[in-house]
């Protein structure tokens, strides 16, 4: 699903950018994506994907002291 239509982001690449590239904050990922950098119309929607992807990330274990 195309989710900024300015920039052609879409709802796959901002879970790659969540999945693959680490991305965990939301601003991070505009600027990564150029998402909402246009009309902003989008926002809404990418924060909701941003967020879903976020969450479906596993946790990572505290590292535990030696």
């Amino acid at each position: 699903m195309i989710v900024c239509l300015c920039n052609r982001v879409s709802d796959r690449d901002i879970r790659q950018a969540v999945q693959v590239h680490g991305v965990r904050d939301f601003e991070v990922l505009l600027d990564r994506t150029r998402a909402a950098s246009c009309c902003g119309c989008c926002r809404d929607c990418a924060r909701e994907v941003f967020d879903e992807a976020v969450q479906a990330v596993p946790a990572q274990p505290l590292p535990t002291a030696a």
